[in-house]
């Protein structure tokens, strides 16, 4: 399957931009989009006619095969822009090569990685006015790919389009969050699609994020689908558990996302000779942990909120809470990851990717 092209990109400016209708004090995560939105299709074997164009609604017909199928994979990353005006992003390359791995896994075409960076920052210098420096302040950025071939016959689609649109954005929980351990759903299974960033898996798990909300309870942390005994993912992050000094984590498999914001903390944690544990992580032992007294802390990561805190848990309809730790894993690394992101500290690792 050739996916290459050697088309330069069309660039279509906006003759007006939107920038001065938004508050960018109240901003709802991923409902305001900026000036432009890069798109590509795959037809006849191969990517074509890439393009920027001004931010707005698409012509598909209804029989498209990602209505019928859910041919859809995503991602997430962000730019962010330091004190000098200076536009970066972090580990890009993970996004990209991720994003290919989810296309694979469900029967798509990948992506050239030239077009990829190209459309990326091109896009991003574009609607450079839209990323506000500050801490939390950053512009989401959504990478997609959709089957579009019209026709309701169960098969892979023939053509796509690749998307990228950008999102202003702020902090994602403004607060510590209680979850609660799933007992019957599951977020994935083995041999199933959890290591892609399947649109269909997130669609999955309203339902019973949902009934947890009913309860009081901001997210899940999902357990494995056989015998509901490990624990996996919190709502759509990856999750660290603290048990005295030690940081425990799921290990990557075909259930479980390979989370840029995970392989990051994991690489801050070992450098500083914090020992790490990734291998399966049971209920039980998290339940122990929390009744003896050395479980110190679980906190979710992901692109979104970089680093979100868990104050308490439930599991068989009993409450735990974790008392706050000074200077604790989170907050030590969620400065450390910002700091790297905002350009206000070393990046000893290489991750930043300057922009502009």
């Amino acid at each position: 399957m050739n996916t290459s092209t050697t088309q330069k990109i069309d660039i279509q400016k906006a003759v007006t931009s939107r920038i001065g209708q938004v508050d960018f004090n109240n901003l709802t995560f991923g409902s305001t989009f900026s000036d432009h939105m890069f798109e590509c299709d795959y037809k006849d074997g191969e990517w074509q006619n890439p393009a920027i164009k001004p931010y707005g609604p698409l012509t598909i017909s209804p029989g498209a095969k990602v209505f019928h199928y859910g041919q859809a994979v995503f991602e997430g990353m962000k730019a962010y822009k330091d004190d000098n005006g200076k536009i970066w992003l972090f580990r890009p390359e993970q996004n990209f090569l991720r994003i290919n791995k989810s296309s694979v896994r469900m029967a798509m075409p990948e992506f050239p990685r030239d077009i990829f960076f190209e459309a990326l920052t091109t896009l991003v210098k574009l609607d450079q006015a839209w990323i506000k420096p500050g801490p939390g302040n950053s512009l989401y950025i959504r990478p997609f790919v959709m089957g579009t071939q019209v026709g309701v016959g169960a098969s892979p689609s023939t053509e796509y389009k690749f998307m990228i649109l950008t999102s202003p954005a702020q902090a994602y929980y403004t607060g510590d969050v209680k979850v609660e351990i799933a007992e019957h759903y599951s977020r994935s299974a083995n041999g199933g699609v959890g290591a892609a960033k399947a649109a269909g898996n997130y669609g999955a798990q309203f339902f019973p994020t949902n009934l947890a909300r009913e309860k009081g309870f901001q997210q899940v942390i999902w357990t494995d689908a056989s015998k509901h005994e490990f624990l996996e993912e919190a709502g759509t992050m990856n999750v660290f558990f603290r048990v005295n000094d030690t940081l425990l984590t799921a290990p990557i498999s075909d259930r479980i996302l390979d989370g840029v914001t995970r392989k990051s903390v994991i690489a801050l944690a070992k450098r500083d000779n914090i020992t790490v544990e990734e291998r399966p992580v049971s209920v039980s032992e998290i339940v122990e942990a929390a009744k003896n007294g050395s479980l110190k802390e679980i906190f979710g990561a992901g692109t979104a909120a970089v680093i979100s805190q868990v104050s308490a848990f439930s599991y068989h309809d009993k409450n735990y809470d974790i008392e706050k730790q000074e200077n604790g894993f989170a907050a030590r690394f969620k400065k450390e990851l910002t700091d790297i992101q905002h350009n206000r500290g070393e990046d000893p690792f290489g991750w930043r990717y300057e922009v502009l």
